[in-house]
C-alpha cells in the first residue's frame, strides 16, 4: 500500500443492524488491500448476535463505553469497558450488551466481513420503510455467504 487511507466521519458508511443498532464501516477490504475490516458498533442494553463463528476472519472487539457479556466457546466472561477480548476464526463466540448504550470498536483480519453487514443491513443514507427489521433468514444468508456459521440463537 503505497497511500494512506483517510474517511472523515461523514464519509463512513453506516448501517441499521439488529436489535435496532448501528454499525458503522471504518475501514474495508477494498481500503486496506484485504488486509483488515474495522468497524465500530452503536448500540443499546440486550443486543446481542446469534452464537456463531467465523471460518475466514480472526476478530478483536474492545469495548471503548458500556458493559457486556461475552462467550467464547464454553467461557462467559464481562468485558468492561476498556476491555479487549481476541475472538481466533472457528471459535463459537457472541456477546450481550448489559449497559444501557455501548460503543464497540470491531477489527477483524482479513478484511471483507463488512460485506455480511452491508448484505443483511439498512444503510442510513437511505429512507427507512415502515416497520424495517432484519429478518433472522436474511441474518443467516449474510453470515453464511460471508464464511459465518450459526451455531444458535443469541445468549
Amino acid at each position: 500500500m503505497s497511500l494512506a487511507y483517510l474517511a472523515q466521519r461523514d464519509q463512513q458508511q453506516r448501517l441499521e443492524w439488529i436489535d435496532g443498532g448501528i454499525f458503522s464501516v471504518l475501514l474495508d477490504k477494498d481500503a486496506t488491500e484485504g488486509r483488515l475490516t474495522v468497524g465500530r458498533f452503536d448500540v443499546v442494553r440486550g443486543e446481542a448476535p446469534p452464537f456463531h463463528l467465523h471460518t475466514r476472519e480472526d476478530e478483536v472487539f474492545m469495548l471503548i463505553k458500556g458493559t457486556a457479556l461475552v462467550w467464547s466457546g464454553d467461557e462467559e466472561t464481562e468485558l468492561r469497558e476498556g476491555g479487549i477480548v481476541y475472538l481466533p476464526r472457528n471459535v463459537p463466540h457472541s456477546y450481550r450488551i448489559t449497559s444501557d448504550r455501548a460503543d464497540l470498536l470491531m477489527i477483524a483480519t482479513p478484511g471483507g466481513i463488512e460485506g455480511m453487514f452491508r448484505h443483511a443491513g439498512r444503510d442510513l443514507s437511505s429512507p427507512r420503510p415502515e416497520g424495517f427489521r432484519i429478518p433472522t433468514s436474511l441474518l443467516a444468508e449474510a453470515s453464511e455467504l460471508y464464511g459465518g456459521v450459526i451455531l444458535g440463537p443469541p445468549r
